[in-house]
């Protein structure tokens, strides 16, 4: 047995990768397995020119041996094996990867997949284990060796027996401490966890003994009495779902494995299944959920795909990969052509998922699109659950991805009396329409009893009712939609009046002035300005907000942010052709106080058309009574 030292540097690197590079003890399997997965593509591709290896694919496998008596945990293979030469270059220089020369040595046109290229993955093991023994045979040679270390300052390298090629990494695991469960890693269960999660498509086998239970033979049939036995079992499914032939996929195995990977019990309303070859080639399978998780809509939610390379998972949820309007997609993603760090864990740089995210949010849009052409009532169930969403996608970013989502939004339609899409209202406008007309409110059946409302419908013309916090936000951010701006029916002008109309505005502005001054002085400061209107229909008065700010805006930045919240200035609107604001006109000349009360009450009802509270309901109460009399 030969004593050997890592180096200065290597011991530092040691170190640093046990303790830093890694975030997650438990990869550590992930990462043995994939060496052994490694190793047995090596061979398997050599048995394609040397009839001598004498396996074929079905006798290769990955075998897991758990010894708890003795805090052992093996990882087999029959792989290629190494050398002793291979053994000191490759676990006694860390780094130095003998999967990364061998991808490097292959011919380019040779479609053979080798994920490790980094040789510090084998190291992950000193996270959990306190020694670590490797004994290797390499393939068409006579002798094994071994390689033993504790990861602090060398190894030793000795003669060993073994029958046939392949590696068996050996780790003793360390002592549980109070921070530290180790011993879990020794568990039936936690090691067919991992597997699952990590390395459930490792195009191998990987095996294991566990434990069964079955009926004693010979026992009474009332009461059965039950063994334990030891059977081997392949614990991964090796060939992922998303790597099969959409013809050859079912449409239960898809709903199966979305219910299984996801948790959701509901059946998706979308399944997409994506192999697209180019510059970053990728394969995805994503879901488009029919409910929202419960916390969907809150910071604890977790969006983002998985994301795997070769088969090996390397992210759980990878944000980076879904626009944040679209994170409500489910789904995995699988490349080759991932930039990985030496931890595998992360990745170098972002280029490729920048590629793989546009290619998916195309696809994405694409197939809601379709959902909304050819299934109607399925596209309003989901835009029910997912359509805020998709409001905030189009008004953050200073409205950067308001291409994706404007098309996919609904608003509900006055006229049409169901949600509709912006395109769907641009092609019914009527052919001298102008302007997309919308009103904000809480609540859309009292918006279409709006008198702005009501003004546009008598004209033929629809209004869009926006009753969300967010909807108000989204014109501001469009501004145009198919050339048509759109238009606040609230706060800015309706643009229905003709230039003699106007003039005639004016003049009868002019001829009402003192009741408009008399009107501004009673009500004081809780207007800022008094006018007519023309657009009125039949209604006496309307309350709307000065240019700017609209009264949801100020009730929604009450409530998110009150500090910096401040009042919207009201404008009441009168409307001079009715009979209650001509009765305030004539008592202004005969009885003032009477027409200081009909201003009161006129701008208490216009309060309570905006959805306004009334700032002294009992006062108000009073001068209704007073009125009556």
């Amino acid at each position: 047995m030969e004593q050997y030292e890592f180096k200065a540097e290597s011991k530092r690197l040691l170190d640093l990768m046990i303790h830093s590079i890694y975030t997650h003890q438990e990869i550590f399997l992930r990462e043995i397995i994939s060496n052994a997965s490694d190793a047995i593509d090596k061979l398997a591709y050599t048995a394609l020119t040397d009839e001598k290896v004498g396996l074929n694919r079905d006798d290769f496998k990955i075998t897991i041996t758990r010894d708890p008596e003795h805090k052992r945990l093996t990882v087999s293979d029959n792989g290629i094996g190494m050398s002793r030469a291979e053994m000191e270059e490759n676990l006694g220089t860390i780094c130095k990867s003998g999967s990364l020369n061998f991808k490097q040595n292959m011919d380019k046109n040779e479609a053979v997949d080798i994920i490790g290229q980094f040789g510090v993955g084998f190291y992950s093991a000193f996270m959990v284990a306190s020694e670590v023994t490797v004994i290797s045979k390499k393939y068409g040679e006579d002798t094994a060796w071994k390689w033993t270390s504790d990861g602090t300052d060398g190894y030793t390298l000795e003669p060993a027996e073994r029958d046939f090629a392949g590696t068996d990494v050996i780790m003793t695991i360390k002592e549980d401490t109070e921070e530290e469960k180790y011993s879990e890693f020794l568990e039936e269960y936690q090691i067919r966890s991992l597997i699952h999660k990590y390395s459930d498509y490792i195009r191998y086998p990987i095996c294991m003994e566990v434990t069964k239970s079955r009926k004693k033979e010979g026992c009474e049939e009332e009461n059965p009495e039950y063994e334990d036995y030891q059977e081997m079992e392949t614990l991964n499914s090796m060939v992922p779902i998303w790597q099969r032939n959409k013809k050859d996929v079912t449409e239960e195995e898809y709903e199966g494995f979305y219910r299984e990977k996801f948790y959701d019990y509901n059946k998706p309303l979308r399944t997409v299944h994506v192999n697209a070859e180019g510059t970053v080639s990728y394969k995805a399978l994503l879901y488009i959920p029919s409910k929202a998780p419960y916390d969907f809509y809150t910071k604890d939610f977790k969006g983002g795909l998985q994301l795997y390379s070769s088969g090996v998972m390397i992210m759980e949820n990878c944000e980076d990969l879904l626009p944040d309007h679209f994170r409500f997609v489910r789904g995995v993603v699988d490349s080759q052509d991932l930039s990985l760090n030496i931890s595998r864990e992360m990745l170098q740089h972002n280029r490729q998922l920048t590629v793989i995210a546009r290619s998916l949010e195309k696809k994405i849009k694409s197939e809601l699109l379709d959902l909304q052409k050819n299934n109607r009532e399925q596209y309003d169930a989901f835009y029910g659950v997912f359509g805020r969403q998709l409001k905030y996608g189009t008004v953050s970013d200073y409205g950067a991805h308001k291409d994706s989502c404007q098309d996919l939004l609904l608003f509900f339609s006055a006229k049409e009396k169901k949600l509709i899409t912006l395109k769907e209202y641009v092609e019914a406008m009527a052919e001298e329409q102008e302007k997309i007309y919308f009103a904000p409110g809480e609540n859309t059946d009292r918006l279409g009893k709006l008198p702005q409302v009501e003004t546009l419908l008598n004209r033929g013309y629809d209004v869009l009712l926006f009753s969300e916090d967010v909807d108000e936000f989204v014109p501001q951010t469009l501004n145009t939609y198919m050339e048509k701006k759109f238009c606040n029916v609230l706060s800015e002008d309706l643009g229905l009046q003709t230039d003699e109309e106007k003039e005639a505005a004016a003049k009868k502005a002019e001829e009402m002035k003192d009741l408009l001054t008399f009107v501004q002085e009673k009500l004081g400061a809780s207007v800022k300005e008094v006018k007519l209107s023309e657009n009125l229909g039949a209604h006496p008065v309307s309350l709307t907000p000065e240019a700017g700010m609209s009264f949801e805006m100020e009730k929604y930045m009450k409530k998110v942010n009150p500090e910096f919240a401040y009042p919207v200035g009201r404008v009441l609107e009168l409307n001079p052709d009715n009979e209650a604001v001509q009765a305030m006109q004539g008592a202004l000349a005969s009885d003032p106080e009477k027409a200081e009360d009909y201003a009161k009450l006129l701008y208490a009802q216009a309060e309570l058309m905006a959805d306004l509270p009334i700032e002294d309901p009992v006062e108000y109460t009073k001068l209704v009574c007073k009125l009556m009399k």
